[in-house]
């Protein structure tokens, strides 16, 4: 009997290579018919690309990512204001990334289907219900056939809601749950056919009144962009957040149509785009617990978080990683779960409380930029040193 993963995203994924190096059986229900290469650019911190790099994925990770070396920060007419080091400049032993999360995620499916077997994931199947109650040794998962309509039941030994900011495992673990939180900022975000700027392997955050733009370079000749804008007070979501909405060029370009950096064309950025997505900014509270007996939640179903750190894909590895290592530790499934969960829900709350205060931070000077920073990176597991001295996570 196997761990079931709800999600074919990358926390899903990640999550079913690291059960099946720690000998752990799984399988993977995703509710789209068809995974593909959607969406647009993402980064991998280096305590992730660590985890990726261990589960033998560091070539192909290189083939098709950008290894960011500086974060640049920048007024609208190109004036540097502060330079941060990135990834291996900065002292880790490992990259950060800049890559297609679409890309990203077809590796990690090549990876699932030739180590797992070809029906290790299967596609088309939504998570509706279960039932943990009155089961020794298994959890009881409903699962809805979309081609079909029918409702089926499978037994599981234990059951991963890795799907997402809208997961149906959530709702049904935490009915009370509170709504979305938008933090009043509208994002848009594309990728643009265009060289790469300054050392061809930085990133840049222009930040002018209430409009910010962030872009760098994610390989194969494109750039990629948010432009993010405050439209109102933090508060409760009222609208849709989803993803992967179409967003219209002429509600983002007049906010950015003067801005001027010289060595990179934001208005030529943003019009030149093949598609641009459109969504707010929203991240969830905190919960006090995730999961109960043989059932928890990892990733973006466990603790959304505003993407103003880039660590929220990195932070659903992590998840995984530990969650293969407690199952593998022992046959007491709710114990391994519950270790897990102790290890990580209060350090992704951490990480999330720290997303919410840079967004507030307001920092201008390289004085504040540099002390903003370097608090986010220890207030968020990613010390230098802490991170190159840690032992591995793996299991063998």
């Amino acid at each position: 009997m196997s761990v079931l993963i709800a999600g074919g995203g990358i926390g899903g994924l990640t999550t079913a290579l690291s059960l099946h190096a720690a000998g752990v059986g799984t399988a993977v229900v995703e509710s789209a018919r068809e995974i593909r290469p959607l969406g647009v650019g993402i980064n991998l911190l280096p305590h992730a690309v660590r985890e990726l790099v261990e589960l033998g994925l560091g070539d192909e990770l290189a083939a098709i990512g950008v290894a960011t070396a500086e974060n640049v920060y920048c007024d609208r007419f190109g004036r540097r204001i502060y330079t941060e080091p990135r990834g291996l400049a900065q002292g880790y032993r490992w990259p950060q990334y800049s890559v297609h999360r679409g890309e990203l995620q077809r590796l990690l499916l090549a990876a699932v289907r030739e180590r797992l077997g070809a029906d290790a994931v299967r596609t088309g199947a939504r998570v509706v219900g279960f039932d943990d109650s009155g089961q020794r040794d298994r959890v009881r998962v409903h699962l809805l056939d979309r081609a079909t309509g029918t409702v089926e039941e499978t037994a599981a030994r234990a059951l991963i809601g890795a799907d997402g900011l809208h997961s149906a495992v959530r709702a049904a673990l935490h009915p009370q749950d509170g709504p979305l939180l938008w933090s009043g900022i509208r994002m848009w975000r594309g990728t643009t056919p265009a060289e790469p700027f300054l050392t061809g392997r930085s990133m840049v955050i222009v930040h002018d009144g209430d409009a910010e733009l962030v872009a760098y370079p994610i390989g194969g000749g494109r750039v990629n962009w948010v432009c993010q804008v405050r439209m109102s007070e933090p508060g409760p979501l009222t609208g849709d957040a989803a993803w992967n909405r179409a967003g219209r060029l002429a509600d983002v370009l007049p906010y950015f149509e003067d801005w001027r950096l010289g060595w990179l064309d934001v208005p030529g950025l943003l019009t030149r785009g093949a598609e641009i997505l459109e969504y707010p900014m929203v991240d969830r509270e905190p919960l006090p617990w995730w999961g109960s007996g043989r059932v928890t939640l990892l990733g973006d179903a466990a603790h959304p978080m505003y993407p103003v750190g880039a660590n929220g894909a990195s932070q659903a590895v992590v998840d995984a990683r530990v969650l293969a290592r407690e199952l593998a530790r022992t046959d007491d499934v709710p114990t391994a779960l519950a270790h897990y969960e102790t290890e990580r829900r209060e350090a992704t709350a951490a990480v999330v409380r720290a997303n919410r205060a840079m967004n507030r931070a307001g920092a201008r000077t390289p004085e504040e930029l540099a002390r903003v920073t370097d608090t986010y990176r220890d207030t968020t597991g990613g010390d230098v040193r802490t991170l190159n001295a840690r032992a591995s996570l793996s299991c063998r």
